[in-house]
């Protein structure tokens, strides 16, 4: 397949929607022969900061000249944003050959009626990073868990470190209304004997956790448990962190702006801890050099400074909170909110921290099915209607904010990963017009 031939199989895919279960892909990855044996696996699963930790751990382990591959979701623009080996991106005719290869296995066994389905959009990425970093001969990879744990594609792997970051309540049809469900899910990565790092710190979710990792001998090591300490101090662009466990103290600012990135930056030293433990001696220097210059888009991302556009993916209470948090102590005034969100998400509550933030709110969605509407969203949050405009069409909605800014203002661009992943999109094709 060519490479719209491979986007258009991808998207036929995904309109077959979630399918939960790991048959398919453990099918699958027997047939060809068991990649992920081959390489150790970190797995790195929450709610919120999972892909900022898994992009820590893989620039921490590059820094030691570890050759680490990256695997992530979802895209921001380009499917092979997925799929990484340090910094780089799966070129695009290696991810064209291994999705061929795929969709040749998987009719296959489908006409053998191994498999009754293919193979879902996640599961046909996690697959073809698994082969990706197989053919390249990575020294190690880090794998996002998508969206729980544990039936999630990235589960059919034996870790050698798994990570939980956070929980918070998100996808609650699907994985429990409670904060201990949601935590049993996500606790569904954790193997017997393989360590588990929790940055987890609502207690209800953390009790969880422990029993899960506890009933399968696994080592339990909390981030911000009795053995360690946690400080912040706050300077005129960031924070400075003191993170301490076991006698280290590890000093840094995380390139990664927000408080909550200096606390995923406390989970990464924990697991660059564990990775250490088993025999690949990581130096304190090195580990925060990584934190210093981590690099990921979609996270409180300056786009612009004249006028000043930030993008962040929040797309729950507990990436809004941290969202406002950042925003009142560091920035301050906001001109204009655009804001697009799934319908699935608890539209009322995330509008009731973010929408006050703003002058005028730009309601609009973003090209993917689970969008709400901006009317769906107005419905809402009737409280805020006389700030709020619906534009259907985010590059619309952009423009729309661009003209009604001066120089000195500024737009926050929120509520999803999709919608920052369709404003950089148009941001792209305007620069390459210009």
């Amino acid at each position: 397949m060519n490479y719209q031939q491979c986007l258009s199989y991808l998207d036929h895919i995904q309109a077959l929607g979630i399918k939960f279960g790991l048959d398919n892909v453990r099918a699958v990855v027997e047939k060809l022969n068991n990649p992920h044996q081959d390489f150790p696996i970190i797995q790195v699963a929450g709610s919120n900061g999972k892909g900022s930790v898994c992009a820590m751990v893989t620039r921490i382990l590059s820094l030691h000249q570890i050759k680490c591959g990256l695997f992530t979701s979802p895209h921001l623009v380009e499917a092979e944003e997925r799929i990484r080996i340090g910094n780089e991106l799966i070129p695009r005719d290696r991810f064209c050959r291994l999705l061929s290869l795929l969709k040749e296995v998987i009719q296959q066994l489908i006409k053998e009626k191994t498999l009754k389905t293919p193979p879902t959009y996640f599961e046909l990425m996690t697959l073809l990073a698994l082969l990706y970093f197989r053919k390249e001969q990575v020294d190690m990879a880090v794998l996002e868990v998508g969206m729980g744990g544990r039936f999630d594609a990235t589960t059919v792997v034996n870790p050698d470190v798994t990570a939980i970051t956070t929980i918070s309540n998100e996808h609650q049809e699907y994985l429990g209304d409670s904060l201990s469900q949601i935590a049993l899910e996500k606790a569904g990565i954790i193997k017997p004997g393989i360590p588990v790092v929790s940055g987890v710190e609502n207690d209800e979710a953390r009790k969880a956790i422990k029993q899960k990792a506890e009933s399968l001998k696994a080592p339990f090591i909390e981030v911000f448990g009795k053995d360690s300490c946690f400080e912040r101090t706050k300077t005129k662009n960031g924070y400075v962190l003191e993170y301490a466990f076991n006698g280290e103290t590890y000093r840094y600012s995380p390139s990664l702006p927000g408080l909550h990135q200096g606390k995923n930056g406390a989970t990464a030293i924990r697991i660059a801890d564990q990775i250490s433990r088993a025999g690949r001696k990581l130096e304190k220097e090195t580990i925060i050099k990584g934190l210093e210059t981590t690099e990921w888009e979609g996270r409180l991302e300056v786009v612009s400074r004249r006028p000043l556009i930030i993008m962040d993916g929040a797309h729950n209470m507990e990436g809004a909170l941290a969202l406002r948090e950042y925003w009142s102590e560091f920035v301050g005034h906001l001109s204009v909110l655009i804001f697009a969100v799934m319908r699935d998400k608890q539209i009322k509550e995330l509008s009731g921290v973010l929408f006050p933030l703003a002058e005028q709110i730009i309601l609009t969605r973003f090209p993917f099915r689970r969008s709400a509407s901006p009317e769906d969203v107005l419905a809402q949050s009737m409280a805020f209607k006389h700030k709020i405009i619906c534009v259907s069409e985010p590059e619309q909605a952009l423009q729309s904010a661009l003209r009604s800014v001066e120089e000195k203002g500024s737009i926050l661009i929120a509520g999803s990963l999709y919608i920052v992943g369709a404003m950089k999109k148009y941001l792209k094709a305007r620069a390459n017009q210009s």
